[in-house]
C-alpha cells in the first residue's frame, strides 16, 4: 500500500510538470507584406507562433521552423486585421428589436458614465462571423444616448466568451455633441456644453474630496458615485474622452472644454471637421470619419464633403476611418478604398484602418500592425485590399485561422439548388 501511493505521488508529481507542447507555427509566405509600422516587404514572410506573431521579414530573413504550416501567399496581400473604432457589434442584433438593443440606457438621465457595455456583448452574434470575413479582426463595441453614453470596450471578433474577445474593457468614455444630445440637456448647445462641464468640475471635485464623500461631509453633486468615478478617470487620463460632433462649432467646443479640464480628447463623425483641420492638428485630436460621407443629412452636417479624411491628413490630423455601421463593418475596406479614391495617401488609408484605431483607443501596444509580440491578427488578401473585387483567403485572430463560414453563407448553400420550382411546373416548351 505505501509502494501504491509512492508511485501514485510520483505520477501526480510529473503530470504537473508537464508542459503542453506548443501550437504549430504558422507561416504566410511569398506575399506583398504591409506591417503598417514599416514599409511594405515584397515577398516576405509573416511567421505566427501561438497567438502572436513571432516574426515579420523578407523570405531569406526569416528563419521558418520544420514544423511549421505554411500557408503560400505569392502574388497575395498580408495585413494586420482591420479595425472599425464606431460599432455596435455584439450589442445590436436586429435594430427593429428593442430586446435585442443593448447598446444605450432606457433612461433620461442626461449623463450615464458608468454604463459599460461588456457586459451586454454577445459573443454569439451573427454580426461576428460576418464582419470578419470582411477582413475586420477587432472592433470597438460602443454606447450611445444622452450627453455622455458610457464607456466602450474593444474586441476581438474571435471566442466563446466576452473574456476571450476583450482587447480592453473601458477603453473610452463616449459623449455626444449633437441635436440630440442637446435635446437631452435642455434643447440647445449652451445647455449640453453647461451641463458637460458641471459634470467634468462635480467628478473634479470628488476626486480630490472622496474620503469627505464617503462620510457624506462634501456638497450635492450631480451625478451618482459611479458616474462620478467614470467621469474622474478621464480626468485623471485613464482612458480618453470620445465626442461625438459633425457641426464645425461643435468641435470648437468639444476642444475649449477639453482644454479646461485637461481632457485626452477624440473627435467621432468630424463631418466638418475639415474646417477645423489645423486646431485638430494642434492639438493632436484624432477625428474618426466615415469616407462616404457626402449628403448634408441634417443641418449640423452642412458641409460635409468626400474629401475630409484627405484635407484633415494633410493637415496632419490622424485620421480614422469607420463604417460607423454595425451590420456591414465587413465594408469597412470599401470605406477606405473611397478614401483614397478622393484624394488619401493609399499608405495613410491603410493605416486609419488598422494603426490608427489602435492608437486612437491605446490598443497599439498589441494591435493595429505586424510587429513581431503583437498579437497574430492577420489577414491575407487576393490582391488590393482596396478593390471591391479582392477576396478575403485566409483570417487569423490571435494565431486561430477563422472558418471561411457565416449565417449568410449557410443560408446561401441551403438555398442555391432548389431543383425544379414549383414542382412540376411546365413553361410549354
Amino acid at each position: 500500500m505505501r509502494i501504491f501511493r509512492s508511485v501514485l505521488l510520483a505520477l501526480l508529481l510529473l503530470a504537473g510538470l508537464a508542459v503542453p507542447a506548443a501550437a504549430q507555427p504558422t507561416a504566410l509566405v511569398g506575399g506583398t507584406v504591409h506591417p503598417v509600422s514599416g514599409p511594405a516587404i515584397e515577398d516576405g514572410v509573416v511567421l505566427l507562433r501561438g497567438d502572436t506573431i513571432a516574426a515579420v521579414g523578407l523570405r531569406g530573413d526569416v528563419s521558418i521552423p520544420a514544423d511549421a504550416r505554411r500557408i503560400d501567399a505569392s502574388g497575395e496581400v498580408v495585413t494586420p486585421g482591420l479595425m472599425d473604432a464606431a460599432t455596435a457589434t455584439g450589442l445590436i442584433e436586429v435594430s427593429a428589436v428593442g430586446e435585442t438593443r443593448d447598446n444605450a440606457l432606457n433612461t433620461d438621465d442626461a449623463i450615464r458614465a458608468a454604463f459599460r457595455v461588456t457586459d451586454g456583448i454577445n459573443p454569439n452574434s451573427v454580426v461576428v462571423p460576418v464582419t470578419r470575413l470582411g477582413g475586420v479582426t477587432t472592433v470597438a463595441s460602443t454606447p450611445s444616448g444622452g450627453a455622455v453614453a458610457g464607456q466602450g470596450a474593444v474586441i476581438d471578433l474571435h471566442g466563446e466568451t466576452i473574456d476571450e474577445m476583450l482587447v480592453r474593457d473601458r477603453a473610452a468614455l463616449y459623449a455626444a455633441f449633437t441635436p440630440e444630445a442637446a435635446e437631452a440637456t435642455g434643447a440647445a448647445r449652451g445647455g449640453l456644453a453647461m451641463r458637460l462641464r458641471e459634470a467634468f468640475e462635480d467628478a473634479r471635485f470628488y476626486a480630490e474630496n472622496r474620503d469627505n464623500y464617503r462620510r457624506g461631509a462634501t456638497r450635492d453633486l450631480s451625478m451618482s458615485r459611479l458616474d462620478l468615478e467614470a467621469m474622474a478617470a478621464v480626468l485623471d487620463g485613464e482612458r480618453p474622452l470620445v465626442v461625438r460632433a459633425a457641426r464645425a462649432s461643435d468641435i470648437d467646443a468639444a476642444l475649449r472644454i477639453a482644454e479646461a479640464f485637461g481632457i485626452d480628447l477624440r473627435i467621432e463623425g468630424g463631418e466638418e471637421a475639415w474646417m477645423r483641420a489645423d486646431r485638430l492638428a494642434a492639438a493632436d485630436v484624432p477625428v474618426v470619419v466615415k469616407a462616404l460621407n457626402n449628403l448634408p443629412t441634417a443641418f449640423d452636417r452642412l458641409g460635409t464633403r468626400f474629401d475630409n479624411a484627405a484635407r484633415l491628413a494633410e493637415a496632419g490630423v490622424s485620421v480614422v476611418i469607420s463604417s460607423f455601421d454595425t451590420h456591414n463593418a465587413r465594408n469597412l475596406r470599401l470605406e477606405a478604398g473611397n478614401a483614397v479614391r478622393f484624394g488619401l495617401d493609399r499608405d495613410a488609408a491603410l493605416r486609419a484602418v488598422t494603426l490608427a484605431p489602435a492608437r486612437m483607443l491605446d490598443v497599439a501596444d498589441t494591435h493595429g500592425s505586424l510587429e513581431a509580440g503583437k498579437t497574430a491578427n492577420v489577414v491575407v488578401w487576393s490582391g488590393d485590399p482596396f478593390e471591391p473585387l479582392t477576396s478575403v483567403e485566409h483570417v487569423f485572430i490571435g494565431g486561430t485561422e477563422m472558418p471561411d463560414d457565416s449565417r449568410q453563407k449557410r443560408l446561401l448553400r441551403r438555398y442555391e439548388d432548389l431543383g425544379e420550382w414549383p414542382p412540376g411546373y411546365d413553361d410549354g416548351s
